[in-house]
């Protein structure tokens, strides 16, 4: 049975037992408080009785004395009272035992009222002493009334004395079987609290220690065996299946990572080995000692600076570079672009000595100079320049490539900036000529780096040239493994 189930069940349960109790012992007293006002509506009516009638003996007697006009009214008034109290008397449910008494009763009332008319019939039309013996006539009857009134009162209490003791034994069984059902019924409210209780709290302490154990990272912990027919039942097994779920989801992930771990491996060995390296730098330090030799020592000086830019180029991406490391190779690849360019480009830069320190992913400035060139300045007859400024700020580095070349639009700018999204068609092919690293990627290996977003800032306007913004963290990186970047 499930919690709301069991809930719907127990509580209307005691609800409806403790109504029951409660409306019987109710009925009861009812009963007792019904019985008791019919009883004392009769008592207190023959009381009244037996007093109106001596009230209308003594206004009647007033009225002998003094005949005056407030006297009569007054008679009369105690007089209609009476009769009032005789008519209800006769609405009034009598008890079988009383039923001939209270007829001789009324009986005796309507002679008393006759007799009262005879007295004032008297005084009227006879003597002045003739209505004596009718008005000691009702003064008989008067004091038979109350006599024959404690009779009935009498007879009523000993009619409902045996039924009252009835009603009082009921009673005081009914406070006995309530009290026993109001202990029982705490029982079982309490029991079934406590079972209510348990069923709850004990489910939701082994799923928290579950809940925690996962938290922790052991995904390897039992699942608590609850009843499935419940709704914690239902809660363990989602449990289960989540951890479940979050093993085979860390084994996918594992697999993913072990195979791009591989293949950017594959990828950088391919890049390395796409020309023999001690074959390569024997064959530049024969060229550069044979173009000495001849005389030519520019061509000498750029094969040596060929020869280092390959060096550098085939070194281990995975390992971070310094800034200056990076800045001498800017300069080696940009002597062998002045080398093709000639006086067409003019190269500046203003370095802060202090802030080349800081480590860097590898290849992090040439690939951005290869782009301004290719993009850039490429189609400038003349006077091109690039400028390149490092400077220390507070908490940063802060590294500025610029050039007055052909600029770019706003959404190549936006474009380069979500490094995310797709990439610009064709753009990153040009860019990788010769390290196989695209602008976006640089960014990219940046932000991995760091750990934070928002190193890259562009300025462009299409004919105005272009101003890439770079922040790098015044504490820099210590010397670690960098997560090397597919040549995509």
């Amino acid at each position: 049975m499930n919690i709301r189930r069991m809930l719907f069940v127990v509580i209307p349960a005691l609800f409806i037992l403790n109504n029951a109790v409660s409306y019987f012992i109710f009925q009861s007293g009812i009963t007792v408080q019904q019985s008791y006002n019919v009883m004392l509506d009769r008592v207190l009516l023959y009381k009244e009785i037996a007093g109106q009638t001596q009230k209308n003996l003594r206004a009647m007697n007033i009225y002998l004395i003094d005949r005056s006009d407030n006297s009569r009214k007054e008679y009369i008034y105690q007089r209609d009272e009476l009769n009032h109290l005789r008519e209800s008397l006769d609405a009034q449910n009598t008890i079988p035992a009383t039923e001939l008494t209270v007829r001789s009763y009324c009986n005796m009332i309507d002679t008393f009222i006759g007799q009262e008319a005879g007295v004032i019939q008297a005084l009227h039309n006879q003597g002045s002493l003739a209505y004596a013996a009718f008005y000691e006539e009702a003064e008989q009857t008067a004091a038979f009334i109350q006599e024959e009134g404690y009779h009935l009162i009498d007879l009523e209490l000993s009619f409902y004395q045996p039924l009252y003791r009835q009603i009082l034994i009921q009673t005081e069984i009914m406070n006995h079987w309530g009290v026993a059902i109001f202990i029982l019924n705490t029982l079982i409210s309490v029991v079934f609290a406590y079972w209510i209780s348990l069923g709850i709290s004990r489910p939701v302490k082994q799923l928290a220690l579950m809940a925690q154990q996962i938290s922790d990272g052991n995904l390897q912990a039992d699942p608590p065996q609850i009843s499935s027919q419940n709704e914690f039942g239902i809660l363990s097994n989602a449990f289960g299946r989540m951890q479940n779920n979050l093993k085979e989801l860390i084994e996918k992930e594992k697999e993913s990572l072990e195979k791009d771990k591989l293949v950017k491996e594959l990828e950088l060995e391919v890049l390395q080995n796409q020309m023999n390296p001690h074959f390569l730098f024997n064959s530049l330090n024969v060229l550069s000692k044979l173009a000495l030799l001849e005389g030519a020592e520019k061509t000498s000086d750029l094969i040596v600076s060929m020869s280092n830019l390959l060096r550098y180029n085939l070194r281990k991406l995975d390992r971070p570079a310094t800034l200056r490391d990076e800045v001498e190779h800017a300069k080696e690849y940009f002597t062998i672009q002045q080398a093709r360019f000639r006086d067409r480009i003019q190269f500046e830069t203003d370095i802060d000595e202090s802030a080349l320190d800081v480590f860097v992913p590898m290849l992090t400035l040439q690939p951005i100079l290869e782009n301004v060139f290719v993009h850039g300045i490429e189609g400038m007859e003349e006077g091109a320049k690039i400028r390149l400024v490092i400077a220390c700020g507070l908490d940063e580095v802060k590294v500025a490539i610029s050039d007055n070349g052909i600029g770019m639009s706003e959404k190549v700018r936006v474009s380069l900036l979500h490094f995310d999204s797709e990439r610009l068609v064709g753009q990153d092919k040009e860019q990788g000529q010769s390290t196989g690293l695209g602008t976006r990627n640089v960014f990219k290996r940046l932000e991995l780096f760091y750990g934070e977003k928002n190193l890259i800032d562009i300025h462009s306007e299409p004919g105005r040239g272009t101003t890439i913004l770079i922040r790098l963290p015044a504490a820099g990186k210590v010397e670690g493994d960098v997560s090397p970047t597919n040549s995509r």
